[in-house]
């Protein structure tokens, strides 16, 4: 049996055995009363800073975890505005490319080339008579460079018999060659065109034209303009399709003529 009585301040524990014998009592004084309290106080409030301090690290971690996947997000948004950047600086170049071929900035007309007389639609040869290497069509057919898109192919894919350069609406097509026009109409797959006859067997095509400035049986110099440029006919964009035969079978035109620089 255990009995605990105060006692001037202090606590004074008297343990009795249930089987008898000797009583023992132990004196706690105040001032060790209150120094347990305190120490268990104190271990009381260690062990609530350290719940509290791995509370506070364990959310710390799991914001550190969020952060870090806004990290990688954000880089990996990074590489792709790079990549978008990078796509849209080709275009870009791409753009100006094509602009440099649909909207030209000069308008004025190279000295060499031939225009109709006002009121004449085509014109004529003029004054002097063209020799016998102004009918060879080796000239380019037109006033510009241009852009050639597809050139003459033959195969089992399909033939296509001439070259097309891609040229804006409205761009002048000049006979690559003195000689007389054979042929000018209008066809599904070649829209308005001309045929132009240069003798020793030489045909020259001009099609996808938007205006024909010639007639048939008019005789032309080389250089002359016959015609504006267009998209008519079987055609996806403003270009002309420039065919050079040989009695009747097609001929290579960049072995014949050289696209200026």
């Amino acid at each position: 049996m255990r009995w605990m009585k105060w006692r001037d301040g202090g606590i004074t524990l008297v343990v009795v055995p249930e089987g008898g014998g000797d009583s023992r009592s132990i004196r706690l004084s105040s001032s060790v009363i209150r120094i347990t309290l305190l120490g268990a106080a104190l271990l009381l409030a260690v062990g609530v800073l350290m719940a509290a301090s791995w509370w506070h690290f364990a959310t710390q971690a799991g914001r550190s975890q969020e952060l870090q996947a806004l990290v990688d997000s954000l880089q990996g948004e990074r590489a792709l505005i790079s990549a978008l950047a990078e796509e849209l600086g080709r275009v870009e170049v791409e753009y100006e490319l094509l602009r440099s071929l649909f909207a030209p900035t000069s308008t004025s007309v190279p000295a060499d080339i031939w225009l109709p007389p006002a009121g004449v639609p085509g014109g004529g040869i003029g004054s002097r008579r063209p020799s016998a290497d102004d009918y060879l069509p080796s000239s380019w057919p037109l006033t510009e460079a241009g852009f050639v898109t597809q050139a003459l192919t033959e195969g089992e894919g399909g033939d296509h018999p001439g070259l097309d350069i891609a040229i804006p609406t409205h761009s002048y097509i000049r006979a690559a060659g003195a000689g007389r026009v054979l042929r000018i109409g209008e066809d599904p797959i070649y829209g308005w065109f001309v045929v132009i006859e240069h003798g020793e067997g030489y045909q020259t095509v001009y099609a996808h034209a938007s205006m024909i400035l010639v007639d048939r049986g008019q005789t032309v110099r080389r250089k002359e303009v016959i015609a504006l440029t267009g998209s008519s006919g079987r055609s996806t964009a403003p270009h002309l399709h420039f065919e050079i035969l040989l009695d009747g079978i097609p001929v290579d035109p960049l072995s014949m003529v050289q696209q200026p620089t």
